[in-house]
């Protein structure tokens, strides 16, 4: 199994934050992605790292449920990003997937994240070496699947949420994650 690096690149401000969350279930994967969108805001940045299968796109699914945003959220795969507007006049979820894409943020720049970025929420996965530039503040998900005596556990993750920048340097709520969430 890769190995999937927790490290951040070096930036000038703020000490991290992080929490680890073990989620026993793609629902629970689900809850925890409504429970994260209840600590975000319009201009967040939101890096999701995992392997395939790994639940990157359920967690999304959970975001945007949290955040009432309209529209079925699934994989971006093939269109690369999706816009879904709020239906509670809160931020709008901008979802895209960078699996494709090789380059760093000038390969992205078509999407115009950087403009999309103040008044949304902006999650991407496949994310790593490739949008960090848009913001100095943004949270970084880890999902890896658990491994148990030499085999892996099906549907258990363990998540590590790491909050990176002034935004996320005290943790603004990142603590009450932590623990276990099963259904």
């Amino acid at each position: 199994m890769e190995e999937v690096p927790l490290e951040a690149p070096e930036r000038a401000q703020g000490p991290d934050f992080e929490t680890h969350v073990t989620v026993g279930s793609p629902e629970a994967m689900q809850d925890l992605g409504r429970r994260i969108a209840g600590l975000l805001r319009p201009g967040d940045l939101v890096l999701l790292t995992g392997e395939l299968g790994a639940g990157k796109t359920t967690l999304t699914r959970g975001l945007g449920e949290g955040l009432g945003v309209r529209g079925a959220v699934t994989s971006p795969t093939f269109v690369i990003a999706r816009v879904h507007p709020s239906l509670t006049g809160g931020p709008a979820l901008v979802h895209v997937d960078a699996y494709r894409l090789g380059g760093g943020l000038d390969e992205m720049e078509d999407l115009d994240l950087d403009v999309s970025l103040p008044e949304s929420v902006v999650v991407v996965e496949w994310g790593d070496g490739k949008v960090e530039e848009l913001s100095d503040d943004r949270l970084h998900v880890v999902i890896r699947r658990a491994v148990g005596h030499e085999e892996v556990l099906d549907d258990v993750r363990e998540v590590v949420v790491r909050g990176i920048g002034r935004r996320w340097s005290a943790g603004a709520g990142l603590e009450s994650l932590a623990g276990v969430l099963s259904e």
